[in-house]
């Protein structure tokens, strides 16, 4: 059994002329994983991800991807990896099904075309040109490219983008069997509850650097507040909750009749809130705890949204 990450990237450095677009990341991709990396723009996730593909030669530090240098070792690694960008790769005057057959025959043992065109949904595109392809059917035939040739490792750039919630499901579903029969995958995406739905670990990346990585639970656990939440009248005496909740929560009403309160969520705080809420003479309607999401997480980590 290989225990060599799938993909390791140390003290990586790349400029663009005088900015600095990767600052010395260093990254470590298990094989058999889904790996999400998430960044806002000009982080430089993109770069990251195309110097590992081979596509963008380091300033300095190390990349390995299956053990091999992506661009010194490039003809002995493509046959091993699939790519899905964003947008390119494919000719414009192309047919949908006539260029995920011409990249099939690339491969040594590639799969089933026919049965991959039905599950992504392409047949009825089949003989459309690339160009006057939607983006939607744009991505499922780069999506389908990029894994056509049983990969050892696929790179996948926003793959979801522009598609359709059941196009959307299906590229899940797809992913999840990939890395259920050995695949390794790295996903880019701008949707954070895609992150949470498939990836096993996360890494964080901005100003050219991983700052945090781990499961999402780790990340949305680790040292996080949670919150408790409960529908009640609106207008309700939060100054008064406050002086009984522990030090440094916090008690808001978001909209009215909809309370938050924002604390290490324990035994104890519930039982602080449903007394207060007894003595108040309030029945907490919806009561739940809520822990915060991965999008919460990243918003405090960079303090910038994800924008597509």
């Amino acid at each position: 059994m290989q225990t060599e990450p799938a993909v390791e990237v140390a003290g990586l450095v790349k400029r663009y002329g005088a900015k600095l677009a990767v600052d010395g990341l260093d990254l470590a991709i298990s094989r058999g994983t889904v790996t999400a990396v998430l960044g806002p723009n000009g982080a430089g996730k993109t770069t990251t991800i195309e110097t590992c593909e081979g596509y963008r030669r380091p300033d300095a530090g190390t990349v390995r991807v299956l053990g091999l240098d992506p661009v010194a070792d490039a003809a002995r690694l493509r046959p091993r990896i699939g790519v899905m960008l964003q947008s390119g790769g494919v000719y414009a005057g192309a047919r949908a099904v006539e260029m995920l057959r011409h990249t099939a025959r690339l491969y040594a043992d590639p799969l089933p075309v026919d049965p991959l065109v039905e599950r992504l949904g392409l047949g009825s595109c089949g003989r459309t040109t690339y160009r006057r392809l939607s983006g939607g059917q744009q991505q499922r035939l780069a999506l389908a490219m990029a894994v056509v040739g049983r990969p050892e490792l696929v790179f996948l750039d926003e793959p979801t983008a522009g598609l359709d919630p059941q196009a959307r499901r299906a590229t899940w579903e797809l992913v999840r069997e990939l890395r259920d029969s050995g695949v390794t995958v790295v996903v880019t995406t701008h949707h954070m509850d895609e992150a949470e739905q498939l990836a096993d670990q996360v890494a964080i990346v901005d100003h050219g650097r991983v700052i945090a990585t781990g499961s999402p639970e780790q990340l949305c656990r680790g040292g996080a507040e949670s919150s408790l939440r409960f529908d009640g009248p609106p207008g309700l005496d939060l100054a008064g909750l406050l002086k009984v909740l522990p030090s440094g929560a916090e008690a808001t009403e978001p909209a009215p009749g909809s309370y938050r309160v924002t604390a290490p969520v324990d035994p104890r705080l519930l039982a602080t809130v449903t007394a207060w809420c007894a003595e108040a003479g309030v029945m907490p309607e919806k009561l739940a705890v809520q822990r915060r999401s991965l999008e919460d997480v990243f918003l405090d980590l960079t303090g910038r949204e994800l924008r597509s």
